[in-house]
């Protein structure tokens, strides 16, 4: 029986962990993968309070140091249902099962890929889903953004300031995003844009180099020769296996509060799998310290 079992072990899952042990809770982590979460991948991370430079994966390994030398265990093991009871929950996993007295859901969200080839191999090397984690990286470059949401655009807008050109690529001829977001933007001398097209290749050998764009109408292709692309065409949660439990917005986001509640009682939840408006390190972080803090209040 374990006071807390948490379940992700991204930043917000090791955190809430951390915060979790100090307090003399017993905690188990389950992660279905390795731990880290997203962040894993950055090659460098420059915007983390405390820290000037680090890498995703050093960042990611200390803070599972960390958790791990506190007394947190961990295991990899995908959790595959909860069973909610009035004074225990149980989790079955795809290995095992396991009781505890309260439950912190923070599975994260993975970055909705285009599906091209090469993309997982050139992420970090020219590829990147965070234009706030890598835009710096790519100061006096030219870069592009495929998308037409609202994070499409606010990605556009952050990158021109940054960066030589900014090409917006989107497949409709219309933007999704908001008019204002869209009206800003093109105040912006070095955006240009890219209609009724999407990105079909992805060019160069060790860095990405220049991609192909197909117009989808005419089905003419050019070649845009950039040094970053920005995929922006949204997220996906990982929750659907603990709907029964927890509200989800229509994107499949768990519905909480900044206490990190869930309407079920003795049920958190922490980070990128919250429905929320800012998805970065030190939030997720954040959230990990909150959602800890309210299962040992509720526990005790």
């Amino acid at each position: 029986m374990y006071d807390i079992i948490i379940i992700g072990a991204g930043t917000a899952g090791l955190s809430a962990a951390i915060y979790a042990v100090r307090a003399g809770k017993s905690v188990l982590v389950l992660e279905k993968n390795v731990y880290g979460g997203q962040i894993i991948s950055a090659p460098e991370v420059e915007n983390y309070p405390g820290i000037r430079k680090i890498s995703g994966y050093e960042f990611a390994e200390n803070l599972y140091l960390q958790a791990a030398g506190l007394g947190a265990e961990l295991k990899y093991e995908k959790a595959v249902r909860i069973l909610n009871g009035e004074k225990e929950k149980k989790i079955m996993t795809n290995r095992s099962e396991y009781q505890c007295r309260s439950i912190i859901l923070s599975t994260g969200a993975k970055n909705r890929h285009l599906g091209l080839e090469r993309e997982e191999e050139l992420t970090g090397a020219g590829i990147s889903y965070c234009a706030t984690c890598d835009g710096a990286f790519y100061r006096g470059k030219d870069v592009a953004v495929a998308g037409g949401g609202n994070t499409a655009l606010e990605d556009a807008g952050f990158l021109s300031g940054y960066c030589r050109t900014v090409w917006i690529i989107h497949r409709r001829d219309t933007f999704r995003g908001e008019e204002r977001l869209l009206q800003a933007l093109k105040k912006k001398e070095n955006v240009r844009y890219i209609l009724d097209s999407q990105v079909i290749c992805l060019n160069g050998e060790r860095r990405l180099e220049s991609i192909t764009v197909k117009n989808v109408k005419t089905m003419q292709e050019q070649e845009l020769l950039i040094s970053g692309l920005f995929v922006a065409i949204g997220q996906e949660p990982d929750n659907r296996d603990f709907e029964n439990l927890v509200g989800l917005d229509k994107a499949g986001y768990i519905q909480a509060g900044e206490d990190c509640r869930t309407c079920t009682p003795g049920i958190f939840t922490a980070g990128d799998c919250r429905a929320k408006a800012v998805r970065q390190l030190a939030t997720a972080a954040a959230d990990g310290a909150v959602a800890a803090l309210a299962a040992c209040a509720y526990l005790e």
